[in-house]
């Protein structure tokens, strides 16, 4: 922070997910000082807080790599320019000052910055609640599991009939006590080939059941779980941990009203990743153009691409392609 309590950047982004960190590596190589905000506490956006323990095999050069090693590999590849953190943070307004832009977060920070660049894949997502949840949450009852050791013996019950559910499952399985999946459909969301795995992996599957209550032993631990089927017949089962994977709502919040152009939910970019504002770029899931293919591989691409044409806009005499980093 400078003397005024503001921190000055040459380009603040906004969000820490994979294509934000990739973002954060780029600008520090073409000597760019950075900060990065987050509403969530830890960086990694999505990877981190629904599914770090995903094996994750679209991401070039990589067979195959858990989401929690590929979120440590872009922070440690970031790491060399020493790019600001502001996490547990939300981006709230967005005003010019004439010879940059700022940015106001909801904790009342102040970040000034020469250009901004969006990252924030789908927006601020929160979980759906469980109906029957009480005031179990964070008492046993959570929606995403990022440390699987802390479950190791439990007898856990995972509610949802989507990837994220099947995915907590089949992660859960070795080292819990038990793992019941329970989903109130016969069919699920998830793919049939994670279904199959999970069956194959000893993972006891409910559906057409919904859960109807939790309940603690003598110290207020939760200690089981209430079902009840479709046929009307009811079942409990120990639980020390419900994952309650039953998806979730998302919106930009306050980037909606930056003078931004969105539609659907998402950031209409052109060629270079520019937004309708000026040095407002954005890229990632939150980019929007003809043609547009949602991967973490086009993440990085247009990270870099966002970030070589904001290099230009601030240096007119800047070259758009910086050499390659081997080079360097």
């Amino acid at each position: 922070m400078s003397g005024s309590g503001t921190l000055s950047v040459d380009l603040l982004i906004v969000g820490a997910g994979p294509t934000g960190l990739y973002a954060a590596y780029y600008a520090g190589f073409r000597g760019l000082s950075t900060a990065i905000v987050d509403s969530l506490p830890e960086a990694g956006g999505q990877i981190t807080a629904m599914y770090p323990e995903k094996m994750i095999y679209d991401v070039a050069g990589f067979p195959a790599v858990r989401g929690r090693d590929l979120v440590k590999g872009l922070v440690e590849q970031a790491s060399r320019w020493n790019p600001g953190y502001l996490l547990g943070r939300k981006a709230d307004t967005l005003d010019d000052t004439g010879d940059g832009l700022r940015v106001t977060l909801t904790s009342g920070e102040v970040v000034d910055a020469r250009a901004v660049l969006i990252t924030a894949g789908i927006g601020e997502f929160t979980p759906r609640p469980l109906p029957s949840g009480g005031d179990w949450l964070g008492r046993g009852l959570v929606h995403f599991v990022p440390a699987l050791d802390v479950h190791a013996g439990q007898h856990v019950v995972v509610v949802g009939g989507g990837d994220s559910a099947f995915d907590w499952a089949l992660a859960l399985r070795p080292i819990a006590a038990s793992v019941t999946l329970v989903h109130r459909r016969a069919r699920f969301r998830a793919a049939p080939s994670v279904v199959a795995e999970a069956h194959d992996e000893g993972v006891r599957v409910l559906t057409d059941t919904e859960v109807t209550a939790l309940r603690g032993d003598d110290t207020g631990a939760l200690a089981e779980v209430d079902l009840e089927g479709r046929d009307g017949n009811t079942l409990t089962l120990p639980a020390q941990t419900v994952v309650a994977a039953l998806g979730f709502t998302a919106d930009l919040g306050p980037l909606e009203s930056w003078g931004l152009r969105v539609e659907r939910r998402a950031i209409t970019v052109d060629t270079t990743m520019a937004t309708a504002r000026e040095r407002v770029y954005a890229a990632g899931d939150v980019a929007s153009y003809p043609g547009k293919v949602k991967l973490i591989a086009t993440g990085f691409g247009e990270a870099a691409t966002a970030v070589n044409n904001i290099a230009v806009a601030l240096d007119p005499g800047a070259k758009l392609f910086p050499g390659h980093s081997s080079d360097v």
